[in-house]
């Protein structure tokens, strides 16, 4: 089974490197009903950390994040990838990438149980439409 590639709009905010900043911002999050399909988080010094948010219902999170008083930055364009957890299916994607001579960004996957895998791709926005026509997103 070939895997499943969308386009997905994201959104990150800033905030400070230290025990609790994110608790709050999930806190928030979750007080305004908010179902998040993908996260990363990392830091980007020693103060600060940025998390990106692929939410479910972007209305909702639009206004759980204002509520909040979150400053977000995005829409962002990224792609979500879904698919058959096997050996190679990582490779398979950044193959195609790499043969429209694409630079992947960053990349997270992880095998999600139930022989499944889930993947957040990000490229320069330069090559967002390259890189859906190289991954077959219409």
């Amino acid at each position: 089974m070939a895997a499943i590639v969308r386009r997905i709009e994201y959104h990150y905010t800033v905030v400070p490197n230290r025990a609790g900043a994110g608790a709050k911002v999930f806190k928030a999050l979750k007080a305004g009903g908010v179902n998040l399909i993908a996260l990363n988080g990392f830091p980007t010094s020693s103060r600060r950390a940025q998390f990106t948010f692929v939410p479910s219902d972007r209305d909702a999170f639009l206004a759980a994040a204002q509520k909040a008083g979150i400053k977000l930055v995005g829409p962002k364009v990224a792609f979500l990838i879904q698919g058959e957890d096997r050996v190679g299916a990582v490779a398979d994607v950044l193959s195609k990438l790499g043969q429209a001579q694409i630079n992947v960004t960053a990349m997270q996957a992880i095998a999600t149980g139930a022989g499944r895998y889930g993947a957040i791709l990000w490229v320069k926005p330069r090559n967002i439409g390259k890189a859906a026509q190289a991954l077959g997103v219409s």
